[in-house]
């Protein structure tokens, strides 16, 4: 006679959970405390966020409403059921953020581009997580 044995904690908290999908766990996290550090940073208006914001040609009347904006998109990313749709929608804003700081003639590499590493991270982790997302995008 055999007895049943459970497997640990540890173990059965990756059970089940492919390699791809603890990854894109790993990058959306990542992903999502940079974006909540972002909005938190435009509802609260410390200096540095508000002389950033003059610098690229904002008034500061306009912070909070960015942050909103912002925040409406990572509320959607981080809904499972609404994740596609906030992934277009922060891809939209991230895309808002390129044309921004290029027309600010900011540095390419470390501020213009940023909006397309954070955006490429976004759907990079939503197709490590999502197999049916991966199959409709890469076909695989």
């Amino acid at each position: 006679m055999t007895a049943d044995v459970a497997p640990a904690p540890a173990e059965s908290a990756t059970q089940g959970r492919s390699r791809s999908w603890i990854a894109g766990m790993v990058i959306t996290v990542l992903v999502w405390a940079f974006l909540v550090f972002d909005v938190v940073g435009k509802l609260t208006k410390p200096q540095a966020v508000i002389d950033g914001t003059l610098k690229l040609g904002f008034q500061e009347k306009h912070i909070l409403v960015i942050g909103l904006i912002l925040l409406v998109g990572v509320v959607l990313w981080t809904i499972p059921r609404t994740a596609v749709i906030g992934a277009i929608y922060l891809t939209g804003y991230l895309g808002g953020a390129v044309a921004i700081n290029l027309r600010a003639e900011q540095p390419i590499a470390g501020f213009v581009l940023s909006g397309v590493y954070v955006g490429i991270l976004i759907w990079l982790a939503m197709i490590l997580r999502r197999p049916d997302l991966r199959r409709a995008i890469l076909g695989r």
